[in-house]
Order: structure tokens, then C-alpha cells, then sequence
């Protein structure tokens, strides 16, 4: 660094963002995951005693993944790598492991390797890391916003502890709001700001768990502040023109999971709500439509056949007509199979036959049946035939067991009528 350059490095941290300069120095300041480092837990032990696993640091945006691994760095005698997954290297990876095996091997010095958004390392990447966190050459810290089980390989997962963060609570975020409001070093303490309940309150709702873009509306808010020295509830109210809901894989693997079990349930309108959900948070219509066409067959299925019917229609509605239109459509077909009789008759049939099928040799298709067969005998024109349909070593296996439910009712009586229940 020349002169020059010195000369241009601003004397404080004044010109670093709010959330930024609030971010918590030690554990004793770090809230709102005490089920991982509140006094006496595991973690928070090792982490004191300078015995820090392989870990994977797992939970929503702004939750504390990067200021506890950050926390970690200050508290540790071990040497200390950050790197970031977007736009890391395999070379420069493979480099901080050379240098982690040359402190380990010369100096007896330990390596912790933070990688931020870990989720994002391709496989082949991920897979580098294998060896190095095995054998101990490294101590990796993974932090993501994403799925453990969808995003990241499983072996490196079987190498790491997996600690699941929490989205802060309202207290939490009103708690850290007040810190912010009374910190004369960090916060604004110092500007004879402040902050009505009223606007207090709204701030900690709205910004659902999201305690970073919390303080910058709190640090816009008191920045655009003309004529009086308290921030009331309409000046937060134009910092945040609309409720965050930002969503990450684990969000939309859990909130499908809901939708689809809430129509399985045929509560609608639970299915509505998780519906609003996905929709409002972005989620490709679909990708949504494609789910409720999965549904209409596995759970209502031969229950009541024009479900299958609705859902296609939903998915082609949203082709052709496009958000936020569609979303009628989507409603519309996830209604109808929460309102329709539920049957897995048809799912549990061709899982049955699959099944069978991959534990059994290939059975040739019976000579009745075959291609161009002189002793098919057409049962519609020859009622009665007694074609051989099944292999014989299947005998009269049973896949498909009709349930005494909706349009498929019919089929049941008839079942049972000829004894085949």
C-alpha cells in the first residue's frame, strides 16, 4: 500500500453500512440462536475451547452464518481463510490447502477455511474438499442459505456437523433494533434520533427474520429524515415498500411439501395459504402446476378422474395466459382436488408393479397376448374369452386394489360383487 492510497482509508468505520457496523463482535452480543451457542451448549464450548469440528452452517438469509463463522475467526489460535464458493477456483483452492498442509506439517498450526455460500461449489469442487476435511489437513466452515440434502454432496455432509440456524423472531429483531437505536460507537446513538413503538413494532414484522434489511431500513429512514427527530411509523413505512419473503431451496422444498400435503388432506384452505406462499415468493407457476398435475393423480387419482383434467388445464392456463392471471387457474385445481374423494389406488399399482418387475427375471409375454397371435380371442366381440394375460409364474397377482371412494365406488362394488377384493 503506497502513501497515497493510506491516505484514502477512512479513519473510522462511519462510512460502513448500519447492519454492517451492528454485526455482533462476540458471542456474548450474538442473539437469536441460543439453541447453539447460548451458554453451556455444545458448540459454544468448543468454539471457547479452540476445538472447532468441520461444520456446515445451515439457515436463512441474515440469520448469522457469516458473523458466527466471523465470531469463530477472532476467537480461534488457528489460521484463518475466507473464501467465497461464486467465485472460487479449484487452483485457488487447491493452493489453501497446500499452504493448510505446510502450517499444519512445519508450525503445527491448525487451518479453518470458511467458504460462504458453499451450495454454489459445483460437485467436482465439493468433492476436492473430501480428502483435506478427512484427514484433518483443513477445518471447513460451509455457510448456505440452501439444502443440506439437495445442494451440498452427501459425503462431504457425512464429514461435517450440520447446525441448523434459525430465522430471528420479532423480539429478536426488536431487540437488535433497540441496540442499533441506543449504540453511540456503532449505531446511532449518537444522532438524537428516535424511534416510536409504533415504527418499532412495524420494522420487526415486516422485515420476516431478515434482521440485515431490518437495520437498512432503519438507516434509511433516519438518513431521510427532514423537520423532526423521531422516526414515526410513516417514515419506516417508505423504507420498506413491501414485506420480504425471500425464499431459498429449503423454503421451497418445505413450503411445496406443505401445499402438496394440505391438498392430500383436503384442507383448502391451508392449500390456499401455501399457495399464496409460493406464489408470492416467486416460485415458478410452473413449477407449482406441475406438482398439483402430480397430485391430481396420486392422491385423487381414479377417486375422481377429472382431476387429472383440471390440473393440465391449470398448467396449460399458466402457459398460455401467464401470471398473475393464472394464479385463478392454479386456485381453481387445487380447490378441486381438495374437494374431490382421494384415492391412491392408482399410485399404489404401478409402485407395486415396478417393484415386482425389478426383482423378477423378465417373463415372457404369454402366447395369447403376443404380436400377431392366432389364439387371442377378442373379448369384446367373444364374451367370456379366457385369454392368459399375466406370465403364468405371476399367477393371479394382484396390483391394482380399487378403494370404496368417489367415482372409483363403482368399481369397488363391482370388485367385491366377483369377489377379486
Amino acid at each position: 500500500m503506497d502513501l497515497f492510497s493510506s491516505m484514502q482509508q477512512p479513519k473510522d468505520e462511519s462510512f460502513k453500512p448500519l447492519a454492517e457496523r451492528m454485526r455482533p463482535l462476540s458471542l456474548d452480543e450474538y442473539t437469536g440462536q441460543e439453541h447453539l451457542v447460548g451458554k453451556g451448549k455444545s458448540l459454544r464450548v468448543l468454539i471457547e475451547t479452540d476445538r472447532v469440528p468441520s461444520m456446515i452452517l445451515q439457515g436463512p438469509p441474515s440469520s448469522g452464518k457469516t458473523t458466527l463463522a466471523t465470531i469463530i475467526s477472532q476467537m480461534t489460535k488457528s489460521n484463518f481463510i475466507k473464501l467465497n464458493a461464486v467465485s472460487l477456483a479449484i487452483a485457488e483452492l487447491r493452493k489453501t490447502f497446500e499452504e493448510a498442509r505446510d502450517q499444519l506439517q512445519l508450525y503445527g498450526n491448525k487451518t479453518i477455511v470458511m467458504i460462504d455460500e458453499i451450495h454454489a461449489l459445483k460437485s467436482n469442487i465439493q468433492e476436492a474438499l473430501l480428502p483435506v476435511v478427512e484427514n484433518g489437513t483443513i477445518i471447513l466452515i460451509g455457510c448456505t442459505t440452501e439444502s443440506i440434502h439437495h445442494d451440498i454432496i452427501p459425503p462431504l455432509v457425512s464429514r461435517c456437523r450440520v447446525y441448523r440456524l434459525n430465522s430471528f423472531s420479532t423480539d429478536n429483531i426488536r431487540d437488535m433494533l433497540k441496540r442499533a437505536m441506543t449504540d453511540k460507537n456503532r449505531g446511532l446513538g449518537g444522532s438524537g434520533i428516535s424511534l416510536s413503538e409504533e415504527a418499532l413494532d412495524y420494522l420487526a414484522d415486516i422485515s420476516n427474520g431478515d434482521v440485515r434489511n431490518a437495520l437498512n431500513a432503519l438507516e434509511a429512514a433516519a438518513y431521510s429524515l427532514q423537520g423532526t427527530d423521531t422516526l414515526e411509523l410513516r417514515h419506516v413505512q417508505e423504507a420498506y415498500s413491501f414485506r420480504l419473503n425471500g425464499i431459498t431451496t429449503s423454503d421451497r422444498y418445505n413450503l411445496t411439501s406443505a401445499l402438496c400435503k394440505s391438498m392430500r388432506g383436503g384442507q383448502t384452505d391451508a392449500a390456499m395459504y401455501w399457495l399464496a406462499r409460493l406464489l408470492y415468493s416467486g416460485v415458478d407457476p410452473e413449477y407449482i402446476a406441475r406438482r398439483i398435475v402430480v397430485h391430481s393423480t396420486e392422491d385423487v387419482g381414479m377417486g375422481n378422474p377429472v382431476a387429472l383434467q383440471m390440473a393440465l388445464a391449470a398448467k396449460d392456463a399458466v402457459l398460455f395466459v401467464g401470471m398473475p392471471e393464472a394464479r385463478m387457474a392454479l386456485a381453481q385445481a387445487v380447490i378441486f382436488i381438495c374437494e374431490s374423494p382421494k384415492s391412491n389406488s392408482a399410485y399404489k399399482a404401478i409402485n407395486g408393479a415396478l417393484e415386482l418387475v425389478a426383482r423378477s427375471p423378465a417373463y415372457e409375454v404369454p402366447e395369447d397376448i403376443r404380436d400377431g397371435s392366432k389364439s387371442y380371442r377378442n373379448p369384446i366381440d367373444n364374451p367370456g374369452a379366457s385369454n392368459h394375460y399375466l406370465p403364468p409364474e405371476l399367477g393371479k397377482t394382484r396390483f391394482y386394489r380399487p378403494h370404496n371412494s368417489g367415482t372409483e365406488g363403482k368399481i369397488y362394488a363391482r370388485y367385491k360383487e366377483q369377489g377379486r377384493l
